[in-house]
């Protein structure tokens, strides 16, 4: 539901305009040194109201540790971290309470929850509970720093996570495409893409949890991710099996191509992962739609007021880094591959 992982483990929690948001990581090594600084680059990096195209709300977003956490190294505990919601308003979605906006998850969860449900900005829906996501990809990220370079014979190097944008409204000038959604006054996507270096072989556990299963499954918690694909994708289904089969050139599993995206079979082959999101236009546009009106039963008119990202993509990489990382992280500790903290 909403916990993930199964040694590294996750559990969010929170609603967009609550009183916070927050996350509960299981798994963490002991002694891991953590404060509140490392957190700050990449939370920076999610924020909205820093570049072109994303929301005005701002929060401060600074991380409040709640557990598992004593003189800035980790205990062994649960670590929880709490972001405080500040900057709200709430009466936006007051006076639209009875007309569920397009594309949000206004109408399904107030079936699936009997009107209980939190409704002020999307509530436990929201992109606002991604903070937490972040958090939770630089702990793994720093999990993932101590990972043993030696292992059985094997050494490997660093491993490294990066995801950049790679087209915004189907053009790879961003700005170009950013400017299409100014012009119309309406949102747009794009497409993103991450690539993950230094992976040992054999990260993936077969059948139901290989690595592209776990990808998957946490990339589809990202509100607005529309698809997903590995290696050369769809694109593959247009080739020949001569033409797409990555052919090994030595022992450590190096390959000519990279058709399969670093993945085979559900395992990690040691070249580099690579995989690409698709991101929905975002849902509130100021644009008139079309609408229910559940009290009157009546279709209307409807523009999506309050603060929001005029292209969420502009706002992903980061997030889909941390969720790798998350991944990474829990396949390397099934692997017994990160080593035990001495005390210093």
């Amino acid at each position: 539901m909403n916990s993930f992982g199964r040694i590294f483990r996750i559990s969010i929690f929170g609603e967009s305009h609550g009183e916070s948001v927050g996350i509960v990581i299981d798994g963490c090594p002991a002694g891991m040194p953590l404060s509140v600084d490392d957190f700050l680059p990449d939370l920076e990096k999610r924020k909205g109201g820093t570049q072109k195209g994303t929301t005005p709300r701002q929060e401060e977003d600074l991380p409040i540790f709640k557990s598992g956490i004593f003189n800035n190294k980790t205990t062994g505990a649960p670590i929880t971290i709490l972001f405080e919601n500040k900057n709200v308003r709430s009466a936006d979605y007051e006076k639209q309470r009875n007309v569920p906006r397009p594309g949000h998850a206004d109408f399904v969860a107030h079936k699936k929850f009997a009107g209980f449900e939190d409704y002020r900005g999307s509530g436990h829906f929201s992109g606002r509970l991604t903070v937490a996501l972040v958090a939770a990809g630089v702990v793994a990220k720093k999990i993932l720093g101590l990972t043993q370079r030696e292992l059985e014979g094997e050494v490997s190097s660093k491993i490294t996570i990066t995801a950049t944008i790679l087209e915004i409204g189907g053009e790879k000038d961003l700005d170009k495409g950013l400017q299409k959604a100014i012009d119309e006054k309406d949102s747009i996507g794009g497409v993103i893409e991450c690539r993950a270096a230094g992976l040992p072989i054999g990260l993936g556990e077969p059948f139901f949890d290989s690595a592209e299963s776990l990808l998957s499954h946490i990339v589809f918690a990202i509100p607005a991710v529309r698809g997903i694909e590995f290696g050369t994708g769809f694109a593959a289904a247009k080739m020949f099996g001569s033409e797409h089969n990555d052919a090994i050139e030595n022992m450590a599993g190096k390959t000519r191509t990279n058709h399969a995206g670093g993945i085979v079979g559900g395992l990690t082959n040691g070249n580099e992962l690579v995989f690409r999101i698709a991101i929905k236009p975002t849902s509130s546009t100021p644009k008139e739609q079309n609408t229910l009106n559940w009290n009157t039963g009546q279709v209307e008119n409807a523009s999506v007021k309050g603060r929001h990202d005029l292209c969420i993509a502009l706002r992903v990489p980061v997030i889909l880094e941390a969720v790798t990382a998350v991944v990474l992280a829990d396949l390397m500790m099934l692997e017994q591959r990160i080593p035990r903290i001495s005390p210093s």
